[in-house]
């Protein structure tokens, strides 16, 4: 679970921080952004050494000076549950619609088929191979449009 992730979901939640420089700070989570800046309100400041209190409305944090991140527990079991519901129904939606492109891999369709070429047959979509339907057969039944040469007899 990315750390970014984690804290858009706990906007509007308790949370400790814990600054390089040993500060403490609890509060609730208002906004954070790309670069893990916070804004904290009705925030509770405790000096390195734990002697002073203070509380603040609110505090903005710069990102690179947080150390520690404490958020609640239930918020981590919930957004693991919700990852793995949008992962199923990610892998759910993949698997029925083929991500919504053509198996190129199968012959009845045209463009990108298969292995290499630039294209599918001219004629349109190919039917699938039915030796019954064959058309170069003489035992088919039907002589067909294509030239047999083996065949003299056979119709042109």
């Amino acid at each position: 679970m990315l750390p970014l992730s984690l804290l858009n979901a706990a906007i509007g939640q308790p949370m400790l921080v814990e600054l390089k420089s040993g500060e403490t700070l609890n509060g609730h989570l208002v906004s954070c952004d790309t670069w893990m800046n916070l804004v904290l309100k009705e925030v509770i400041v405790t000096s390195p050494d734990g002697a002073s209190f203070t509380k603040v409305p609110e505090y903005y944090v710069r990102g690179s000076l947080i150390k520690y991140l404490r958020v609640p527990d239930e918020l981590i079991d919930q957004i693991k549950e919700q990852n793995q519901q949008q992962r199923n129904e990610r892998n759910y939606n993949n698997n029925n619609n083929n991500n919504n492109n053509r198996n190129y891999n199968n012959s009845n369709y045209r463009g990108r088929g298969g292995r290499g070429g630039r294209g599918g047959s001219r004629g349109g979509y190919r039917q699938n191979y039915n030796p019954s339907h064959n058309t170069n057969n003489p035992n088919s039944g039907s002589p067909g449009n294509i030239r047999n040469y083996n065949n003299q007899n056979q119709r042109y």
